[in-house]
């Protein structure tokens, strides 16, 4: 079961990798904004690029839901770290920026770095349902702080520091929607289709996963890739892994093991690290996709 939870994590991390660069694509296209407006969505729903981002965005969370139903949620969603450099490729190819090969160490530094701490921390155990005491200390908490992350965005003009806050109020809800689908799909397993529609983790994990896709489409617009994508994937996998530990009672092994365990992260940072500087010096492709969508802007309406 934990290999068969691995393989989903992993097909969830591409699926929602490839969801994200075409919704980013789709946000250079549509007119910017400089605040939360709900027209953003509006523009983006008259985008057809828009709905296949969607569509992995879809996917990814099938994988997931399959991912958290057969392993815990500390394995599931670090794996999501994985989802950076799946980005990072596939934004190569849609933006027409292949990776260099100073790139590709930076790759293997998180895949290693990933191995290496789940490996040693060895996630497992756990309840099947928190109890609420908890539940409603983690949505409070994870709630606030998503509402400080995106009123201090909003302060911040458009660039790396808004998308940053923004990424990582979207990896918040993120951790806590995965934490919801984990016992919303428990739900699933064991008590049927109607025990999953009359429980309030189904519905609460489709809000706080609306309301964290709303902060990505906005983050993704506030700046380049490279300032909110490190922000959700790191921010997700150790949220999720708070989360499970303290709401789901998971253990990691510590002592002597925690050696391997930093040293994994280590690597795991540096091969962010290292990909972020790639892109900041790469020539923002994104920026040169948007150029060219206000071009294509301008002539149409000195046309009309």
């Amino acid at each position: 079961m934990a290999t068969l939870s691995v393989v989903f994590a992993v097909l969830a991390a591409v699926s929602n990798a490839l969801g994200t660069v075409l919704q980013r694509r789709a946000a250079l296209i549509v007119p910017q904004s400089d605040g939360f407006q709900l027209q953003l969505m509006w523009d983006l729903l008259r985008t057809p690029i828009w709905f296949f981002g969607i569509l992995g965005v879809i996917f990814a969370a099938v994988f997931q839901g399959l991912a958290l139903v057969t392993g815990p949620l500390a394995v599931v969603q670090p794996i999501f770290v994985l989802e950076l450099p799946f980005a990072l490729l596939i934004s190569g190819l849609v933006f027409r920026k292949p990776m260099p090969r100073s790139g590709w160490l930076s790759v293997a530094c998180i895949v290693v770095g990933l191995g290496t701490a789940l490996a040693a921390a060895a996630p497992s155990g756990g309840e099947l349902q928190p109890p609420a005491a908890l539940w409603l200390l983690a949505l409070l908490c994870c709630g606030g702080m998503m509402v400080v992350l995106a009123g201090a965005a909003l302060k911040r003009p458009v660039g790396r520091a808004r998308a940053a806050c923004l990424g990582t109020a979207a990896a918040i809800g993120y951790a806590l929607t995965a934490a919801l689908m984990k016992s919303a799909t428990d739900t699933l397993d064991h008590g049927g289709v109607r025990a999953f529609f009359t429980a309030w983790q189904t519905y609460a994990f489709a809000a706080v996963g609306v309301c964290a896709l709303f902060l990505l489409e906005n983050a993704m617009q506030a700046g380049p890739l490279v300032a909110s994508q490190p922000a959700l994937t790191l921010g997700d996998a150790l949220i999720s892994l708070s989360l499970g530990v303290t709401l789901y009672s998971e253990s990691v092994r510590v002592g002597w093991w925690l050696v391997p365990e930093i040293f994994g992260v280590g690597l795991v940072l540096l091969g962010v690290v290292g990909l972020s500087r790639l892109q900041s010096g790469s020539g923002a492709p994104e920026e040169e996709a948007r150029s060219e969508s206000a071009e294509t802007s301008v002539d149409v309406s000195e046309t009309a």
